[in-house]
């Protein structure tokens, strides 16, 4: 993902000073956000891989009836995300002055966080507390 990011901010952020044109750095953002969605999409999709569940599903036991249901919803949450903030990002950026697209972009780190505490929040139900460790 680090290696991806970096990517894209050298292929639009080199478009920006080559060209003297601040429109492609101000879209990067919805370009990166459309491409972890549509990623997750299509490796749950395509390849019957849910990418949430392999990060978090090491340190996450659910203790429910179905997790894969749930490991799919939360997937399904991270997809909605991206997409949603990816074509809040491009509404910004073209219709605002470019402070207050700045102020925007520095304000999706505090939705970043609220996501992920909803999410937790919203997880918390299924999180098995016993320790698997405890049983060997």
């Amino acid at each position: 993902m680090q290696y991806f990011n970096g990517l894209i901010i050298l292929i639009f952020g080199g478009l920006t000073i080559l060209l003297h044109d601040k429109e492609f750095i101000m879209i990067k953002p919805t370009i990166l956000y459309w491409s972890f969605a549509i990623g997750l999409c299509v490796s749950f999709f395509a390849f019957k891989k849910n990418l949430i569940q392999l990060i978090l599903g090491k340190e996450i036991l659910l203790n429910a009836p179905d997790p894969d249901k749930i490991w799919a919803r939360i997937n399904f949450a991270w997809i909605v995300y991206f997409a949603s903030l990816g074509v809040l990002n491009l509404y910004v950026a073209k219709s605002f002055p470019e402070e207050i697209w700045v102020n925007f972009k520095l304000s999706t780190i505090g939705l970043l966080i609220l996501f992920i505490i909803l999410q937790g929040l919203w997880l918390s139900k299924y999180i098995s507390t016993d320790n698997p460790e405890d049983n060997l």
